[in-house]
């Protein structure tokens, strides 16, 4: 003889209701989901389809893939591709790493002032781009300070032609670029050491782990998460860096070069000057953008399996 299975009560809301309450929720959410479709999805679906035209002023002609094909043979686009892959592999490591390490020294309670200096290196984040870009430029002219500084320690003979020499306009922004969001990367790594418990350094010192060994095994594995979104995010920003070249470059945009022998160039620059500076060609300038979607989406893609995440 079968049992029969026990009915529970349904104490919840009648069904009625619950449609009623989705109905409301469904309502609320709208309005930001008219506004993303507005303001994001459409933008998105747009210039994918003018990415297969090609304009000269107000014509506009079908082209399908030819804006694609165009792009290797278009050595001014392979230029700006090369220099902002170089600002990439070059600048984005350097200062990640500097970051993580300034934020596991001014974790330490023993270090006094830590909140002055944590404001301080934090500053430049907040700081007026025009205003330090412009020191910048000040401060590495050929008879500006960081040269006389060097010229009177005796480590350079002659004075180092930062902005008019291509190698050395791209350190110089480098430097200046890494200046300024070292302290915005350091922010979420000290939020994120702030909540890994002392116990776990206390029983490494226990063990005898040194200070290389704990921050080896301790800090940066507890923070991987943090670490995965900091190179993110800076990944895009560098992939879309416009603001530190137009403004390092002598006349800015409307310059006929982009630093000595463009070699600031990026493509975001780039997609500028084919929208507003040369002949308008929107439908070249759209594909070059979705070439800044790609390489973000394999590089993210990339980053999440050297971090080991899943999802």
């Amino acid at each position: 003889m079968t049992e029969k299975p026990i009915k529970m009560p349904n104490y919840g809301r009648p069904r009625w209701t619950l449609s009623r309450y989705h109905r409301y929720g469904w309502f609320f959410i709208s309005f930001a989901v008219l506004v993303l479709a507005l303001f994001m999805l459409y933008p998105i679906i747009s210039s994918l389809i003018m990415s297969t035209y090609s304009s000269r002023g107000m014509i506009q002609r079908f082209v399908g893939l030819g804006n694609y094909q165009r792009l290797l043979k278009d050595r001014v686009f392979l230029q700006a591709l090369k220099n902002t892959l170089i600002f990439f592999i070059v600048q984005v490591p350097i200062m990640l790493l500097l970051a993580l390490l300034i934020a596991t020294l001014l974790n330490n309670k023993d270090i006094k002032f830590r909140g002055l200096f944590r404001t301080g290196i934090f500053l430049p984040a907040v700081t007026s781009l025009v205003t330090y870009s412009t020191l910048f430029k000040m401060m590495f002219s050929l008879e500006g300070l960081v040269n006389k500084f060097l010229l009177n320690i005796k480590l350079i003979s002659t004075p180092i032609p930062w902005l008019v020499d291509p190698f050395w306009a791209k350190i110089t922004v480098m430097i200046a670029m890494t200046w300024r969001w070292t302290g915005y990367n350091m922010i979420f790594y000290l939020s994120g050491l702030q909540n890994i418990p002392d116990e776990l350094y206390e029983a490494a010192k226990i063990d005898g782990a040194n200070a290389y060994q704990q921050f080896a095994r301790i800090t940066v594995p507890l923070l991987k998460p943090i670490i995965l979104f900091t190179a993110i995010t800076s990944t895009i920003g560098t992939l879309q860096l416009f603001d530190e070249p137009t403004n390092f470059a002598s006349g800015g945009v409307t310059a006929a070069t982009i630093g000595p022998g463009n070699s600031l160039l990026t493509i975001a620059v780039y997609i500028y000057n084919l929208c507003f500076k040369y002949m308008p060609n929107f439908g070249y300038a759209a594909t070059i953008a979705y070439v800044i979607v790609i390489i973000v989406a394999i590089l993210s893609f990339v980053q999440f399996k050297l971090a080991g995440e899943r999802r």
